[in-house]
């Protein structure tokens, strides 16, 4: 019996293409505001206290962050009032969103995917990357596929040595 001299990789060598979703969240810190800290007796908004607070808060703290603003309290919040918060927001926070943190990723998420250069995965075999460090919304992983399955030869998911097909590109015949 021979030994093999060397060891051949061969996930490497089967022109697979692994995309890691988490590549592509955008890094900073997500902080949520939660508007039911301004509500008098978890209920109301009264406008006068309201405005006092929105001017004399530091904004300066949410510099850099990405930041949700949401009501987790059952109260009836004036549109205004979310508008104002984002308004102050605005000069500090790299990106602002309404809802809570879920709904901040999904945006992200969404946003950078928008960005993505399609021609990378024309007629590549793609594996997405299953599992990680990084909490990925299912959001992404439907966004992703719905534009890469346009170009790619196929998607599959999990990784290279295990993978489960999502979508193949059926060859056409031409007659000529």
């Amino acid at each position: 019996m021979k030994i093999q001299e060397t060891i051949v990789n061969k996930v490497a060598q089967s022109g697979l293409m692994t995309v890691d979703l988490a590549s592509f969240s955008p890094k900073g810190e997500r902080v949520v505001y939660d508007i039911k800290d301004n509500l008098f007796q978890g209920l109301i908004l009264r406008e006068k206290d309201f405005r006092e607070f929105v001017n004399t808060h530091d904004w300066q703290q949410y510099q850099g962050k990405f930041v949700a603003i949401t009501c987790s309290a059952d109260a009836i919040v004036p549109t205004w009032a979310y508008m104002l918060l984002a308004n102050r927001l605005e000069p500090y926070a790299t990106d602002i969103v309404f809802g809570d943190v879920a709904t901040l990723e999904t945006v992200l998420y969404e946003r950078a995917l928008e960005k993505l250069d399609m021609e990378h995965y024309r007629d590549q075999r793609v594996v997405v990357k299953g599992c990680g460090d990084i909490e990925i919304p299912e959001s992404a992983f439907v966004k992703f596929t719905t534009m890469v399955s346009k170009v790619a030869k196929s998607i599959m998911y999990g990784e290279p040595c295990s993978t489960v097909p999502v979508f193949k590109r059926k060859v056409s015949v031409t007659n000529g």
